[in-house]
């Protein structure tokens, strides 16, 4: 028999969290929530916000969060979120929760240069998936970029987000790179990654402009993430491979809100902190843990490497707090989400590639 929901927990502050979520407004409604520190950041800060690349897997509901904690804190303040909107409900959707959006190709210097002069930047643009054969484009977006969003916002203060994966592999029983250990990138994603990351610490060393740079491993929701993937794969009876046996996660809303968070942090020359969950995750453990929710059993192949992608976050916890959502709930909820069938955002994470090729 499957597992029951467990009873809705109390968060301070916050309302109970759901035993299910069943439909995507929910969803959506609960990675938007803001948390007192958010509410408390949008409080403090100073002028407008502009999200760059909020068409993206975390942008929206971003975007809706900081909207809300200005709401909630009494903040009059535009945010404003800028991507090409390829998809006209997407936009649409943003506007109906009080977000303003600007139609803008990031990569065109003089669209960017007419962009409103905004004194809080977040910078989410990027590329990723379909890097390898695309390496052109990558290298555009992810260094390239960095180099256009810093001369337009040099009077800014800038959230910009990058990837552990510019740590490259350590060893498990660590329990994940810190930001002090010298960068490994493996591939050419990675390596991109890297180098939007020095583009942004060039400018802000040398036009004063406050920055701190997010390294993520991984946001998590029930539409998308290494959960998800690990959840779809036990329940259609697909193998899961091992070779990449532990990684880090964290719920998405709490990624959001640590973001909100972080405009107090950057600082000049820039400044790098780790994001994600304090637990190093067994893959084993975990595809368990989701067999037995789901009423089934998982098959695997290959076996666990000495080493993983893997951030410890906890110089981020000590400055703004730890995540609020645990995994096992993340996990209750996923487990349900894929049985039922629910909705996907079709882009599976490749958590599991150990050559950088994405």
């Amino acid at each position: 028999m499957k597992k029951s929901a467990p009873q809705a927990k109390r968060r301070p502050g916050l309302r109970p969290l759901p035993a299910r979520i069943t439909t995507v407004a929910p969803l959506e409604d609960l990675l938007s929530e803001p948390t007192p520190g958010a509410i408390e950041a949008m409080r403090a800060l100073d002028g407008d916000l502009i999200l760059l690349g909020v068409a993206g897997k975390m942008g929206p509901t971003l975007a809706r969060m900081a909207r809300r904690a200005c709401d909630s804190a009494g903040a009059t303040r535009r945010i404003i979120g800028v991507s090409r909107f390829t998809s006209p409900a997407d936009e649409a959707a943003l506007r109906a929760h009080g977000i303003e959006t600007i139609r803008c190709d990031l990569l065109d210097e003089a669209a960017v240069a007419a962009l409103p002069d905004v004194p809080n930047v977040i910078s989410m643009a990027g590329m990723k998936f379909g890097a390898t054969g695309n390496e052109p484009l990558t290298w555009a977006m992810n260094v390239h970029l960095p180099a256009i969003v810093c001369r337009k916002f040099r009077n800014s203060r800038i959230v910009a987000f990058s990837t552990g994966n510019v740590y490259g592999l350590s060893p498990v029983p660590r329990g994940g790179s810190v930001e002090s250990d010298a960068p490994a990138p493996v591939g050419e994603y990675a390596t991109s990654c890297l180098g939007r990351e020095r583009m942004f610490e060039h400018f802000s060393r040398t036009l004063g402009i406050p920055v701190v740079l997010l390294r993520l491993n991984y946001a998590v929701e029930l539409r998308y993430g290494v959960l998800a993937d690990l959840a779809r794969k036990i329940r259609d009876g697909e193998r899961v491979d091992l070779a990449m046996g532990h990684f880090n996660c964290i719920w998405q809303g709490d990624a959001n809100a640590m973001t909100l968070q972080a405009f107090a942090l950057a600082d000049t020359p820039a400044r790098v902190l780790n994001m994600t969950g304090l637990a190093t995750l067994s893959v084993r453990e975990t595809c368990a843990t989701l067999a037995s929710l789901m009423n089934t059993t998982v098959k695997f192949t290959g076996t666990e490497s000495a080493t993983a992608l893997l951030n410890n976050p906890a110089k981020l916890h000590a400055l703004i707090g730890a995540p609020r959502v645990p995994v096992s709930q993340i996990l209750e909820w996923v487990s349900d989400w894929t049985l039922r069938g629910r909705p996907t955002l079709g882009k599976p994470t490749h958590f599991e590639a150990r050559d950088g090729r994405f």
